[in-house]
């Protein structure tokens, strides 16, 4: 678990469904709770919050005490950011998720050149105070665009889940992040896969050495180039979100603390940053 500014604590590895085809999202996500996942990232632009519902509501975690155990986030569409728009959007999210409120409600995209994450930010508090979202948090956001909403709300978020991974690992917007209180989630924490191939081999050497002695089953320690990768970020106090649709990576994802990097091995994965990166730039993008 991740202490957050408010108090909240949010479990360090969760499930994200981004590039989930609708047909999949329910029987992925029941997968991962019942391997146990207890933090399910979700957003209206992915168009499958339906089924996130559906999986929550038929694993019994949409309502009770078992919705306590489970940590829900979702983000609002850049296109209804603004006050009214975002409180009608979030009504409709609710809805499709089956809940009576979200661990965590995020802007998306912070949209520089048509900015209204103030007024956006003003409905959030709002739905903050009524119980219906329990945490504030942003993503993609530079330092420019966290002292711009701080200077209109007063506030900093929570949360930035930022595009994070070996070969981009934006230490400006990292650094500025913890030095505000702000804990940093990483999306596409390997790369989409491309960091797995990254540094000519010294990730692939890194997880033979630690495939010796025996895993927390008793059978044989295998640990994959992946989990390297996650257990960097596990110890750099990053929240991590990767996306699995397969029951095996999905166990293998949250099997991350049977090992342990040495520091030369940490900084040789720190060694790894580039200027690369798998997706957007917040400048210029926006999730519609």
């Amino acid at each position: 678990m991740v202490k957050l500014s408010n108090g909240a604590a949010i479990p360090q590895i969760g499930l994200g469904v981004l590039r989930v085809e609708n047909a999949q999202t329910q029987p992925v996500v029941e997968s991962a709770i019942e391997v146990g996942y207890r933090h399910i990232d979700a957003a209206a632009g992915y168009g499958n919050e339906a089924e996130v519902g559906e999986a929550l509501e038929a694993s019994g975690f949409a309502a009770g005490s078992a919705r306590k155990s489970v940590w829900v986030t979702t983000k609002l569409k850049d296109s209804e950011q603004g006050y009214d728009s975002a409180l009608k959007a979030f009504d409709r999210q609710l809805g499709l998720l089956r809940l009576e409120y979200v661990d965590m409600y995020m802007i998306h995209w912070p949209t520089p050149f048509d900015w209204r994450s103030g007024e956006t930010w003003r409905a959030f508090t709002k739905l903050r105070d009524e119980g219906r979202v329990k945490t504030l948090g942003v993503c993609n956001f530079l330092p420019e665009h966290l002292e711009r909403l701080h200077k209109e709300t007063g506030e900093y978020p929570a949360v930035n889940q930022i595009e994070l991974h070996p070969t981009w690992q934006q230490r400006e917007v990292v650094d500025f992040c913890r030095a505000k209180g702000i804990a940093v989630e990483a999306y596409s924490p390997i790369a989409r896969g491309a960091d797995l191939k990254a540094g000519n081999g010294v990730l692939d050497r890194i997880a033979a050495a630690h495939s010796v002695g025996e895993g927390r089953d008793g059978g044989p320690l295998h640990v994959s180039v992946a989990q390297v990768i996650l257990r960097w970020h596990i110890e750099n106090e990053t929240i991590i979100i990767p996306k699995s649709v397969h029951r095996e990576r999905q166990i293998e994802n949250l099997h991350l603390m049977d090992f342990a990097l040495t520091p030369d091995e940490h900084a040789a994965i720190d060694a790894l940053d580039s200027d690369t990166r798998a997706g957007h730039d917040p400048m210029t993008f926006t999730y519609a």
